[in-house]
C-alpha cells in the first residue's frame, strides 16, 4: 500500500479501523505484547511470531474470516521499501513511487503454504480494499507477483466488483507483456495457479482484442484452478481456439485450431 508522505496509519489509528470492523479483529500488537492468537494460550506464538519482523519494523497481526494477516510498516517506524514494477493501472506515469511512503499487507507465517490458494487471496484483497475505504492517503496498490502498481480508485472497483461475484481482476492481479516472438504473456497467474498464459503470436496483431481474450481466459483459468489437459474453446469472434500445455506444464498457449 502507497501512501501520501507522512500519513501512514499507526497502531492507534489500525485499532480504530478494527473496531468499526465485523470481520476483522486485531489478534497481536507485539508493542503490547499481548496476544490473542487464534489456537494459543500463552506468548510462546507471540516470542516465535515477533523473532519473524526484524530491521524494528512497527507491525500488527489482524485476524479476518479465521485468517491471520501481517500489517508491516506502520508509523512511526521507516516506511518499508516501494517494490519494483512494470507495469501501471490508472496510475499516473508521470509520478515517481519514491513520492510514497510503503507498507505491506502479508498472509501471516501460520498460512506458509497457503498464501497462493484463491481462499487466502480473496481475503487478503478484501482486507486490503477495507483498509483504502478506511484511510484516505493511500494513494495506490503494489501486487508484486503482477509487477504492478493499481491506483486506489481502480483498485477499489474492480476488487469490489470481484468480491461480489463479478470476475476476477485480472488487470492488476496479472499483467500482460510481449515475448521475443510477438506472442502475449501473462506475469502473475503463476502466483495463483501456478501456470503463466500464453497467446500465441498470430493471436496478438491487435493488441486490444488480444488483451481482452487474455483477460477472459485469465477468468476462466481462475475459476477451474488451471488445466490439466488440452481445451477447446470459442473466441469472443466466434473463431476456434484451443488451450493446450507446454512441454513443462508451466505455460498454456493458446492458438487458433
Amino acid at each position: 500500500m502507497l501512501f501520501a508522505k507522512g500519513k501512514r496509519p499507526d497502531r492507534g489509528a489500525i485499532a480504530r479501523f478494527v473496531g468499526t470492523q465485523l470481520a476483522t479483529s486485531l489478534s497481536f500488537d507485539p508493542e503490547s505484547g499481548t496476544p490473542t492468537l487464534a489456537g494459543k494460550g500463552d506468548n510462546e506464538g507471540a516470542i516465535e511470531m515477533a523473532q519473524t519482523h526484524a530491521e524494528g519494523k512497527a507491525w500488527v497481526e489482524l485476524l479476518r474470516d479465521g485468517l491471520l494477516f501481517d500489517l508491516e510498516g506502520l508509523s512511526p517506524s521507516q516506511p518499508l521499501t516501494v517494490p519494483m514494477t512494470d507495469n501501471r493501472y490508472d496510475f499516473d506515469h508521470s509520478k515517481s513511487l519514491a513520492m510514497y511512503d510503503a507498507m505491506r499487507l502479508i498472509p501471516g507465517t501460520n498460512l506458509a503454504g497457503g498464501e497462493h490458494t484463491l481462499p487466502v487471496v480473496r481475503c487478503l484483497i478484501s482486507l486490503a480494499r477495507d483498509l483504502a475505504y478506511e484511510f484516505d492517503d493511500i494513494a495506490a496498490f503494489v501486487w508484486p507477483p503482477a509487477s504492478s502498481v493499481i491506483s486506489r480508485e481502480f483498485f477499489e472497483s474492480t476488487a469490489a466488483a470481484w468480491l461480489a461475484g463479478g470476475s476476477f481482476p485480472a488487470l492488476g492481479l496479472t499483467s500482460f507483456r510481449e515475448t521475443m516472438d510477438g506472442a502475449m504473456q501473462s506475469v502473475g497467474l503463476e502466483y495463483l495457479i501456478g501456470q503463466e498464459l500464453i497467446i500465441e503470436a498470430p493471436l496478438c496483431n491487435d493488441r486490444v482484442k488480444a488483451t481482452r481474450l487474455g483477460i477472459r481466459l485469465i477468468n476462466q483459468l481462475i475459476m477451474v484452478g488451471g488445466i490439466e489437459k488440452s481445451e477447446r474453446l470459442a473466441a469472443p469472434d466466434g473463431s476456434r481456439l484451443i488451450m493446450r500445455f507446454s512441454c513443462d506444464d508451466k505455460f498454456v498457449r493458446v492458438s487458433q485450431e
